[in-house]
């Protein structure tokens, strides 16, 4: 008996490498789940709000400018932003899903070894693809439903598309994205470079 016990017994290295991975495994699934609730909540906000919006009159003002920096005025988008592929809303709700579906799967298939070079990295990342991918599953909803997007947020202070909630994610997502990407390439450099340090 104490022979078997004393085969088994595990190194500190291999407890601490057991510890490691069972910590991966639990930071990566609570940021899938956070993945989920997120692209859930902000879908529910944008098309909250899209269907409070559209119950007015096209070009209406239906508030005015608030602090001098937006207003809600209700248009409806056929196209793409500033409204270039005019007419060509089906086309864009396919191309929108098959981006969310592949981001989603980039995602999924990513985020584990992403945790296991950053934690914060892939916690941005996290929020990034998942504002990115409600947002374009908002805008394709529209477009399946409506044949149009619901836009209704009116930048005062400067000519730019009228844009929703939808948008407004993807673009914040886009950014979050970015953001993760340099922080998981700055310590994927830093590990190497210890590494080579360590090896010297």
């Amino acid at each position: 008996m104490a022979t078997w016990l004393h085969d088994n017994e595990l190194t500190d290295e291999e407890v601490a490498e057991e510890l490691s991975a069972a910590s991966l495994r639990s930071w990566s699934k609570q940021l899938v789940l956070l993945f989920v609730l997120l692209v859930v909540a902000w879908l529910l906000f944008d098309q909250g709000t899209k269907a409070y919006f559209n119950d007015y009159e096209v070009g209406q003002s239906i508030m005015p400018s608030v602090l001098g920096l937006f207003e809600f005025t209700l248009v409806h988008n056929t196209g793409a932003a500033w409204g270039v592929f005019g007419d060509s809303t089906f086309a864009l709700g396919i191309l929108s899903i098959c981006v969310c579906l592949l981001l989603a799967g980039y995602y999924l298939a990513t985020i584990r070894s992403s945790v296991k070079t950053s934690v914060t990295s892939a916690l941005i990342k996290t929020l990034g693809v998942g504002l990115v991918v409600s947002g374009g599953i908002g805008n394709a909803i529209d477009r399946f439903t409506l044949g149009y997007v619901v836009d209704f947020i009116d930048l005062s202070f400067m000519d730019f598309p009228v844009f929703n909630i939808a948008d407004i994610g993807v673009t914040c997502g886009v950014v979050l994205f970015l953001i993760a990407v340099i922080l998981e390439y700055r310590a994927t450099s830093k590990s190497i470079s210890v590494s080579f340090e360590e090896e010297k």
